[in-house]
């Protein structure tokens, strides 16, 4: 690979090929480099609960695979340890949620990662910390 965000992008659309959850859920990647990602997701009809509200399992999920997205995106495959996500303000049917996730802190097997979800005005609906272990293997087959 030429450089460190082309390894990150290979890796995500090599991932992003086999992901059926997020691509069944109608995201999208919009960035991604070593560390970080961006995914963004519509809030659809049968995403909402009973109070008319986007399900915040939906919001973790996407929260979620932008994290996957940042800690694989050195070519090293990555699970999450643990997560957890703090529910600020609602999303709606028709939201458009922007996870915007940051490495924090990464070494040895282990990392620290940071996403903030966002609707299409800016406003941060959740914050979701995901720690991550590396376990064997290559996201990428050798060449």
């Amino acid at each position: 690979m030429a450089d460190d965000d082309e390894l990150a992008r290979a890796c995500a659309e090599h991932m992003f090929a086999e992901d059926q959850a997020s691509r069944g859920l109608g995201m999208q990647i919009d960035d991604v480099g070593q560390g970080h990602a961006s995914l963004s997701m519509a809030v659809r009809s049968d995403m909402v609960n009973g109070h008319k509200l986007c399900h915040g399992g939906f919001i973790f999920t996407l929260a979620d695979s932008a994290f996957a997205f940042a800690c694989n995106s050195y070519n090293l495959r990555t699970v999450a340890a643990s997560a957890e996500i703090s529910f600020l303000k609602p999303a709606f049917e028709g939201d458009v949620l922007t996870a915007n996730a940051q490495e924090r802190w990464r070494e040895g097997r282990n990392g620290i990662y940071d996403i903030a979800v966002s609707n299409q005005d800016g406003l941060v609906v959740a914050e979701f910390r995901g720690k991550s272990r590396t376990i064997k293997g290559a996201v990428l087959e050798e060449e």
